[in-house]
C-alpha cells in the first residue's frame, strides 16, 4: 500500500496528474542561418517550452541543432545527418524554399515526419508548417490604430511603407491595412511606397513621400526592421517628436524588431504587433507533439500561424517574452 501510495504521489504535480515516466522525444532542428538574436530566442523558446508541454504530455524532448550557415546544400545534407540520427521529427528553418523539397522527400522516405518552420516550402508538402500570421498581424495592428487615432481625434492621412512585393508575407500586411482602413474610415492610405525589403528605398521613398504629401499625418510600415531608415526620413522633415508634441507623426508598425523597442519605448511608435518568436516556438512545439501522439496538429489553410500580440508604448514594458527586446 506505501508503494502505490509513493507512485501515486510521483505521478501528480502542480498542475494535475502527469505521467511518471516521459518518452525521449527526439528533434532534429535545422536551422538556415544564426547571424541574429531572432535565432537564438527561437532556439531558447523552443527549448523552454518543449520542456514545459513535454512533462505536460509525458515526453522528454532532446534537441539536435545544426546551422546551415545560408548554405542550401549544406542545409540538405545537415538534414541528411539528422535522418541518418535517427530523430523522431524534424523542423527546418529553410533558407530555400525551391529547395527544401528534396530534404522533405528524404525525411518521408525515411519515414520521419517534417515541419516547416517560419518559411514555407513551395517544392514539396511538409508534415505541417508553423509560421506567423502575417495577415492577422496587419489586421491587429490598423484596428488599434484605429482606435488610437478615433481616442485622438485625429483622422490619418497614411503613407504606406509596404514590403517585397514578391513577397506573401508583405502582400497580406498591405491587404489587411487597407482592408482596416477601409472598414474603420478612421485612416486612409494616400500614397503607397514599395521598399523591396531596402532600407535605403525606406529611406528614399519615405523622403519623397512626405515631400509630395506634405499632408500625412501618419505612417505604416509592413515592418519596422529598416526603423532607423524611417526615423532618419522623419527627422529631415521635421516630423520627428514623441507622441503629444506637434510634429508628430503617427506611426504604426509590424514586428517590433529590435531597432524598433527604444522608438516605442519613448513614445514615437505608437502601435506595433509582435512578429512573436515566443508564440511561434510555443505552437512549433504543440505541433510536434500532436505529430508524435498521431494526432492531427489542426493547421489551417496555409499552416498552424501563430498570431502576434499588439503592444503599445503603454504596455511594452510589462509585455513577457518579447524576444527582440530580451535577446540581444
Amino acid at each position: 500500500m506505501k508503494r502505490y501510495i509513493l507512485g501515486a504521489c510521483l505521478a501528480i504535480g502542480l498542475g494535475g496528474m502527469v505521467p511518471a515516466h516521459s518518452e525521449p522525444l527526439k528533434v532534429g532542428f535545422a536551422l538556415d542561418t544564426k547571424e541574429s538574436s531572432l535565432e537564438t530566442a527561437w532556439e531558447y523558446f523552443l527549448k523552454s517550452e518543449g520542456e514545459k508541454q513535454g512533462k505536460e504530455a509525458g515526453y522528454e524532448f532532446q534537441w539536435t541543432i545544426n546551422v546551415a550557415n545560408a548554405d542550401p546544400a549544406r542545409q540538405a545534407a545537415n538534414i541528411d545527418d539528422l535522418i541518418t540520427s535517427g530523430v523522431d521529427v524534424i523542423i527546418a528553418r529553410a533558407f530555400d524554399s525551391g529547395a527544401i523539397g528534396t530534404s522533405i522527400k528524404a525525411a518521408n522516405d525515411a519515414g520521419i515526419p517534417f515541419v516547416t518552420f517560419d518559411r514555407g516550402s513551395t517544392s514539396g508538402k511538409p508534415t505541417a508548417h508553423v509560421g506567423g500570421d502575417s495577415y492577422d498581424e496587419a489586421k491587429t495592428t490598423g484596428e488599434a490604430f484605429a482606435d488610437i487615432l478615433k481616442k485622438a481625434g485625429v483622422h490619418g492621412k497614411c503613407i504606406e511603407l509596404q514590403g517585397m512585393l514578391t513577397d506573401i508575407n508583405a502582400v497580406n500586411r498591405s491587404k489587411a491595412w487597407n482592408e482596416v482602413a477601409k472598414e474603420t474610415g478612421q485612416f486612409e492610405t494616400i500614397v503607397q511606397v514599395p521598399t523591396e525589403w531596402n532600407p535605403e528605398l525606406f529611406l528614399s521613398g519615405l523622403t519623397n513621400a512626405l515631400t509630395a504629401k506634405p499632408e500625412a499625418n501618419c505612417v505604416f510600415a509592413a515592418s519596422d526592421f529598416a526603423f532607423p531608415s524611417i526615423q532618419a526620413a522623419l527627422e529631415k522633415a521635421g516630423r520627428w517628436a514623441p507622441t503629444g508634441q506637434p510634429k508628430h507623426m503617427w506611426l504604426a508598425t509590424n514586428d517590433l524588431l529590435s531597432a524598433a523597442i527604444k522608438p516605442m519605448e519613448d513614445g514615437y511608435i505608437d502601435v506595433a504587433t509582435t512578429w512573436d518568436a515566443y508564440l511561434q516556438a510555443k505552437e512549433a512545439v504543440r505541433v510536434i507533439i500532436a505529430i508524435k501522439k498521431k494526432e492531427d496538429p489542426k493547421c489551417g489553410p496555409d499552416g498552424c500561424l501563430a498570431k502576434g500580440r499588439v503592444v503599445t508604448p503603454a504596455t511594452i514594458k510589462d509585455t513577457q517574452n518579447l524576444w527582440s527586446r530580451d535577446f540581444k
